[in-house]
């Protein structure tokens, strides 16, 4: 069959356009050989002649520069089927352009959830009197000579809904509503038919329009010009139109929830959420007109088993779900007379606790999980579906089941600790056969993943069925002492952490204690490792959010030997050479410049009278009026170790000692350069003007000014462009890897290069109102966020709303004046329900494509179901390390599906703010 591929494309001086796709002729997914085209310069379009075999044809277009780099078209690849008696085929397509809105709407959260069709592929009723034309030709078959195809890529269409064409051609209704050409929804989001043109001599005008099967009419015919089907002198061709851009006035806009999974509450819990409740949460979100579900990271983290495991951003597995979202009666009734009581007894008492008591919990789990094991192991390990989903999971199933039997045999998740046959994975497909001894150690755990995959993806196929997007979250590290880290390691810096720089969460920077990426290890096999996370997560999610996207520009990397996050430095990074920075003050001294600054009057104004002790036990005089520390306690990570020595052996002190701790890093910390990895490289440490190293340079204020254009220049201008091509290598292998609607965590320290990179990609950006992105704002407003971004309220780092209403009783006054316009008016003492209704109504107004709100904020809006204590609604303190993750929602969710006065005002805030 001959394909005639034509596109209008105005390119600029050098450029090229090809089509590339499956098969020699097209050049095999390889740009570089892809089918170059030719341009009609009349027609004002390029054009393609070639010879392809029937069966499947798959392509896109590819824009070549001059120096013949590719520039890919957006969205998935192109696909038609080529068969059926006719022997030409003319394609008439439009280029897909990247960062254009409509893109996002062709990700699963729109097509499998929002707009997703109740049957794909049903018979559509066809117009009264009028005898519907079939769905485009099966394959096999194609359509006949002289045909013409009508295809329309357009996801935004109501499920009850569908598509049709009318036209000015009597086979296409002669533009009467009732008799016009309806679209099959077989291959949606593309809609077709296929029809043969009483006229084919004469050009044919048309437009595409909602069809009302029910009423038997077209109705919102969309704006614009005319289509145009020109006339054809070729009556043996079949002509293919793949339209676009279906013209809809408003931009679509959607609301959302954001809750934890761990901290929802039902009756049927067992002292924290489960994957069953996201059943109750889509429903509430169903009732309010709300269309999506936001959670935090649902992944394995149980490394010691104590409330240490609570926090969801240290998974012992990228791919594993967490223990305590299973519901245990979803597997099987116990058959136990005397266990199921015990189990009873214990829910009651576990979901009467205001707070998610993370150990007791777990306890309970662990122990019902043991007994239903052995009670099911026969049938588990015969059930078809459970051998279904071992073939397909086996590859990350069996490492993480071996782990985690061994983690809890050797009674550590630190495997460098393990005996040393084990330090490294042994035979895995041995080691956990269903034949060996010692079988239960690991079958448990195949049990445990199964019975936790099936309940989460039935709330899944739940919430999509009711039209309900499930967003999830990316944690941008892995544990260190985590499967990955176990049987990967080639894939990561095991000998650096990750962490972010200072912010307002933290003054001295957060160390998250991950270790970093082997990013050029990781390119050798175009990111196979993320593709196969990504490809994992978008089984259970429509949207994804992707915590600390910036980590895929520069992420913020201490050594080992680090506590705080102060002696970090952006990886990767262009470092200064020690003649650089020379040349730019006019001196280099190593020990003035990069070791610790401390001198009397510092110790003095950092420990008080404590002092002269702080001086004998830690630290050595220098000379000249300079201190330096003890041998062996010179890093953080030492006097970690060695304080917490003392707070063992003398527990009466131990508040002495954990207020001295941080003061001694803060002499650690008393250093203006950090050295790079390479001898004679350094990087400006981060905000080095507050340290009293700074204060104590020599010379004037222009002196110290060099510091800053330093500084300045490093952190803002230096690697700019260094630092944007590393995103754009990075992130389209995370973007592509899956059809979920992407979300960056772009907030803190983030380059000027990022929202750009994010917009190419089609990244949804993050606004909340009290982290503005412009430098030397207090607060944003949300209708100046861009179409392609998401605003909120608070996030799970910060206090909520009430909360922080009370912080800042100077920030609360400027902030109820000028960002909710009540001028020269006292603001109220506490955040009234009244202030959140007007904060909510603000966010939901704003252009934003989402707005998805934590529900404590929802609930601020209510006085009788909000929480009495706002401060015990955070969920998460960034600044202190050792927070519980406790947060547990007051009121269990059937409560809230029922909470008639609250769910139908709310539902009209939504439905009046046009989004939905």
């Amino acid at each position: 069959m001959t394909i005639q591929f034509s596109l209008p494309y105005r390119t600029a001086w050098g450029q090229r356009l090809a089509v590339c796709g499956a098969g020699p002729a097209l050049g095999d997914w390889q740009a570089a050989a892809a089918s170059l085209m030719n341009y009609d310069e009349v027609a004002g379009r390029w054009y393609l002649d070639v010879e392809l075999p029937a069966g499947l044809l798959s392509y896109k277009y590819v824009l070549l520069a001059a120096d013949g780099a590719p520039t890919w078209e957006a969205r998935a690849n192109r696909t038609l089927v080529l068969a059926g008696p006719a022997q030409r085929l003319l394609l008439a397509d439009y280029w897909h352009a990247p960062a254009v809105p409509e893109n996002e709407l062709f990700t699963a959260a729109f097509t499998k959830a929002l707009f997703r069709r109740p049957a794909a592929g049903a018979p559509v009723k066809a117009a009264k009197g009028k005898k519907k034309p079939g769905p485009p030709a099966p394959a096999g078959a194609g359509p006949p000579p002289g045909s013409v195809v009508l295809r329309l890529a357009n996801p935004r269409v109501a499920p009850h809904l569908g598509l049709c064409v009318l036209g000015s051609d009597p086979a296409l209704g002669a533009w009467d509503n009732r008799q016009c050409l309806v679209l099959s929804d077989a291959d949606y989001p593309t809609w077709a038919a296929t029809v043969q043109l009483q006229n084919p001599g004469e050009d044919c005008v048309y437009k595409y329009a909602i069809w009302d099967a029910a009423a038997g009419h077209a109705l919102d015919m969309e704006g614009g010009e005319n289509r145009i089907i020109p006339a054809t002198g070729d009556a043996a061709a079949v002509r293919v139109f793949n339209d676009e851009d279906y013209r809809q006035a408003t931009a679509w806009r959607g609301a959302g929830v954001a809750l934890p999974v761990f901290a929802m509450r039902s009756e049927s819990g067992l002292g924290v959420g489960e994957f069953a409740d996201l059943k109750l949460l889509t429903d509430w979100a169903v009732q309010t007109g709300l269309q999506l579900v936001q959670v935090l990271p649902i992944n394995d983290t149980v490394a010691t088993h104590t409330w240490v495991d609570s926090y969801p951003y240290a998974a012992i597995s990228v791919y594993a779900l967490h223990p305590q979202f299973l519901h245990l009666e979803g597997i099987a009734p116990l058959k136990s007379k005397k266990d199921a009581a015990e189990l009873a007894r214990l829910k009651q008492e576990l979901n009467a606790k205001d707070f998610v008591d993370y150990e007791p919990v777990m306890a309970a789990k662990w122990k019902f999980l043991r007994l239903l094991y052995q009670q099911e192991k026969k049938a588990f390990l015969a059930d078809a579906d459970y051998r279904q989903f071992l073939a397909e999971q086996g590859p990350w199933l069996a490492p993480y089941a071996a782990f985690s039997a061994l983690r809890d045999r050797f009674g550590t998740a630190d495997f460098t600790q393990w005996p040393a046959g084990f330090r490294t994975p042994p035979d895995l497909g041995a080691l956990t056969a269903e034949t060996a001894a010692d079988y239960d150690d690991f079958g448990l755990f195949f049990f445990l993943q199964f019975h936790l995959d099936k309940q989460l993806r039935d709330a899944v196929a739940y919430a999509r069925s009711r039209g309900v997007v499930l967003k999830g979250d990316l944690p941008i590290g892995i544990y260190r002492h985590s499967v990955e880290a176990w049987t990967q390691p080639e894939l990561f810096h095991m000998d650096q952490q990750a962490g972010a720089p200072p912010d307002d969460f933290s003054t001295t920077g957060q160390n998250w204690r991950f270790p970093t990426y082997n990013w050029p290890r990781m390119a050798e096999d175009g990111y196979a490792w993320w593709q196969q996370r990504l490809g994992h997560l978008g089984r259970y999610f429509d949207a994804l959010r992707i915590d600390h996207i910036l980590g895929f520009f520069r992420i913020w990397e201490m050594p080992a030997d680090s506590v705080e996050g102060l002696l970090g430095h952006f990886s990767p990074a262009l470092p200064l050479h020690r003649h650089e920075i020379e040349q730019r003050l006019g001196w280099f001294d190593y020990g003035r410049l990069c070791e610790p600054y401390i001198r009397w009057h510092v110790l003095e104004a950092i420990f008080g009278q404590e002092a002269q002790g702080v001086f004998e036990e830690y630290l050595d005089d220098a000379g000249y009026g300079t201190c330096r520390f003890k041998a062996g306690l010179g890093t953080q990570r030492a006097l970690e170790t060695y304080v917490q020595g003392k707070i063992a052996t003398e527990p009466q002190h131990a508040d002495y000692f954990n207020w001295l701790l941080p003061n001694l890093y803060q002499l650690v910390n008393e250093v203006l350069f950090v050295p790079a990895a390479t001898a004679d490289f350094y990087h400006p440490r981060i905000t080095l003007n507050k340290t009293w190293s700074f204060r104590g340079l020599d010379g004037d204020e222009a002196r110290r000014r060099l510091y800053d254009d330093i500084y300045v220049d490093f952190f803002f201008h230096r690697h700019e462009e260094f630092w944007r091509q590393q995103g754009l290598t990075k992130l389209p292998a995370v973007r592509y890897a899956t059809d979920l609607l992407i979300c960056g965590e772009d907030l803190g320290m983030v380059p000027a290069s990022v929202p750009g990179v994010m917009k190419q990609l089609g990244i949804l950006g993050l606004n909340i109102q009290r982290m503005p992105a412009t430098p030397g704002l207090e607060f944003s407003h949300p209708y100046d966020a861009p179409y392609l971004s998401v605003v909120t309220t608070s996030s799970h780092d910060m206090s909520t709303l009430r909360s922080w209403w009370q912080e800042n009783r100077v920030a609360t006054q400027r902030y109820f004046e000028t960002l909710l316009g009540h001028w020269r008016e006292v603001a109220p003492y506490y955040c009234e329900p009244w202030v959140v209704r007007e904060i909510v109504v603000q966010h939901l107004q704003s252009p934003a494509m989402w707005a998805i709100l934590p529900l404590q904020d929802y609930l601020g809006m209510d006085g009788h179901l909000r929480r009495a204590d706002p401060a015990a609604e955070q969920i998460n303190v960034p600044s202190n390390p050792a927070h519980f993750w406790k947060y547990r929602l007051h009121l269990p969710l059937e409560e809230l599906v029922d909470a008639v006065g609250f769910n139908e005002p709310l539902r009209a805030l939504v439905q009046d703010s046009g989004r939905g």
